[in-house]
């Protein structure tokens, strides 16, 4: 559930020609809020050029092509998945593996459409280009990692498979799955003895 700040980069971007790393991670940057918000197909050397505040010669100096520029940005993307995953395995731990935690987690997550969108971009950007897979699967298999240390290897699959459904629900419904619901599918996965007994 990787983070990105698409409203930074609505207004040009003044950068220091002394400062080409930062001039870089401009550009970089456009190009991912600009993915998140309209995906590949409309990504062009002007479009980010105009979003990071520099000119067209710069986008093209440091990335020889689209292809390039855009892999870079979503792997910027995909690099912030990293401390999302942390932040949810320290709060999981802290609290024992409760479902009630996990599913407060995924309601929160699903609160803030930029990082659905987000998702949703690199996912989809995943479908159109393969070797994008791994960038797609971090924030999964990680998923899958974290919450191995309280439930069973399927048991954790079947959660990140349902945290992947809801993502997919929000992206096409006016309004996300309330937190009541989350709780009661992610508690019936963790666990299944619980419910029975109800």
């Amino acid at each position: 559930m990787p983070d990105v700040d698409v409203g930074a980069g609505s207004a040009p971007i003044e950068r220091s020609r002394r400062d080409p790393e930062g001039r870089r991670r401009a550009i970089v940057e456009a190009a991912a809020a600009l993915i998140v918000e309209d995906g590949l197909t409309d990504l062009t050397h002007r479009r980010v050029a105009a979003r990071a505040g520099v000119s067209l010669s710069a986008t093209t100096y440091y990335f020889s092509s689209l292809e390039e520029l855009s892999e870079e940005a979503l792997r910027l993307l995909a690099d912030r998945i990293d401390t999302e995953l942390a932040a949810v395995a320290e709060t999981l731990a802290a609290h024992g593996g409760d479902p009630a935690v996990l599913a407060g987690i995924l309601h929160g997550y699903l609160l803030e459409p930029t990082r659905v969108q987000a998702d949703t971009a690199l996912y989809l950007a995943a479908t159109q280009r393969p070797a994008l897979r791994p960038l797609a699967l971090r924030w999964f298999d990680g998923l899958v990692e974290v919450l191995s240390n309280h439930v069973d290897a399927g048991t954790a699959t079947a959660l990140a498979v349902y945290a992947d459904g809801v993502t997919v629900h929000a992206m096409l419904h006016d309004e996300i799955l309330d937190l009541t619901a989350i709780t009661r599918a992610v508690t019936a996965l963790m666990r299944p003895d619980d419910g029975s007994r109800r």
